[in-house]
């Protein structure tokens, strides 16, 4: 006969083989995000070594390659301080690297989080190097129309904003599967 665990007992309670299930998952997402990273920094440096500051390459009427550098945030957010946004936007990138590796640990079952979170992860990461290396971003990707330009960006932050999406389309369906089963 089987025996049915108490209702106190936790789910996924802790053994050796979960233990295990659980730092495999971990290294596949941590993985992922360095694979973004180097997929990042290579992208950067092509652009950094062919093109020289401000020049563009037109693709389409739409979208150039150029070379920009960025020492602020999104958008050029406090681009324009003094060189200590540096430091603050390091700070924050890996105070937010400690939170995602204690949540890719604590969730590595739950796909759709854990790729959002390895997504920014690997982000988040990629401009830091930057940050520490040279000072600021290294933007390459440019899009406009007319007079109107779009914020020049780069693989890190694609992979921000995936990663961004993709967490409030977790949280969406989250709250779905919760208003779902609350009826049942």
């Amino acid at each position: 006969m089987a025996r049915v665990k108490p209702a106190t007992m936790p789910d996924a309670a802790i053994t050796p083989h979960t233990t295990a299930r659980r730092v495999r998952s971990l290294w596949f997402w941590l993985a992922g995000a360095f694979l973004i990273i180097i997929i990042d920094q290579i992208t950067k440096l092509y652009f950094e070594t062919q093109l020289v500051y401000g020049e563009r390459w037109v693709v389409a009427p739409f979208f150039d390659f150029t070379l920009l550098y960025n020492t602020g945030a999104a958008f050029s957010f406090l681009a324009d301080g003094q060189g200590w946004q540096r430091w603050l936007f390091t700070a924050i990138a890996l105070g937010a690297t400690g939170l995602i590796l204690h949540m890719l640990r604590r969730h590595p079952g739950q796909t759709l989080f854990c790729t959002s979170l390895m997504c920014i992860l690997g982000g988040a990461l990629g401009n830091v190097i930057d940050r520490i290396a040279h000072g600021h971003v290294i933007d390459f990707l440019l899009f406009y129309w007319n007079t109107w330009h779009f914020p020049a960006f780069n693989v890190a932050d694609i992979a921000i904003t995936v990663g961004a999406g993709l967490l409030i389309l977790d949280e969406l369906l989250r709250m779905k599967r919760e208003r779902q089963a609350g009826k049942a």
